[in-house]
């Protein structure tokens, strides 16, 4: 296991298009800015395809940022992972083995859009699950689904693992109609609303292709400074005792 103080967050939701992997980068270099010390696994160009598959040692590919964080970045290779882990005895733990005594205070997980054999892997290896979730009526008719893989993760392979909430993004303040689908949500699988909730903005767009979160390209953003309310809150929540 990492070290007892280390905090595992899965960032899961099998919707694409709900700003999931933004999410991971914003949140982990706003938790960096905290003097955190922070493992984000993402999808982008270098491979966790080995560690999972091969053995490989996760130290050895993790890499350094500019926004102060390291990573541990996938690629397309995970779909082939995927296929490869299906007749794996204990594949649900790959992801906790590939963790084990990497020292972290916080690890936040991009879960792939799907729940297939690397989503549940990763909440195996969780403590918390949190939900991004975009404004719209349609966005949140996977998330009963998202739930019932969480429940079987709770009975199977990971009895720990807990529901933080759901982070609403892409979010319009102008419209009722996006306050009005996250009361939906709330009311209709009691989950918590993690506030506030992540404005829609060019600027997400715009922070990737300089290879930076938006808290690195633009740090007066109101966007950068909600993933800091996030931030914060999410570190008092897993401070409190339980």
């Amino acid at each position: 296991m990492p070290a007892s103080k280390t905090r595992i967050l899965a960032v899961a939701n099998q919707k694409g298009g709900v700003a999931k992997t933004t999410t991971v980068a914003s949140l982990g270099a706003a938790l960096a800015e905290q003097g955190q010390r922070v493992l984000l696994v993402e999808d982008l160009e270098l491979s966790v395809h080995h560690v999972l598959t091969k053995g490989l040692d996760a130290a050895e590919v993790i890499i350094q940022t500019d926004d102060g964080v390291d990573l541990l970045p996938a690629t397309i290779e995970l779909a082939r992972a995927e296929s490869d882990l299906l007749t794996r005895t204990g594949r649900e733990h790959v992801v906790k083995m590939a963790l084990e005594d990497l020292d972290y205070d916080w690890v936040l997980l991009d879960c792939p859009p799907s729940l297939g054999v690397l989503t549940v892997a990763a909440l195996t290896a969780a403590q918390g699950v949190l939900i991004p979730l975009q404004c719209e009526t349609l966005s949140h008719r996977g998330v009963g689904q998202l739930l019932d893989t969480v429940h079987d993760v709770r009975r199977f392979t990971n009895r720990r693992l807990e529901v933080w909430g759901v982070l609403p993004t892409l979010y319009d303040g102008r419209t009722n109609h996006a306050r009005a689908v996250l009361e939906n949500i709330s009311q209709s699988y009691d989950l918590e609303v993690i506030e506030p909730p992540i404005p829609k903005s060019i600027r997400f767009a715009e922070a990737p292709a300089a290879g930076r979160s938006i808290l690195g390209t633009t740090r007066n953003h109101r966007g950068a400074d909600a993933y800091r309310e996030v931030a914060a809150s999410l570190t008092r929540r897993s401070a409190a005792p339980v």
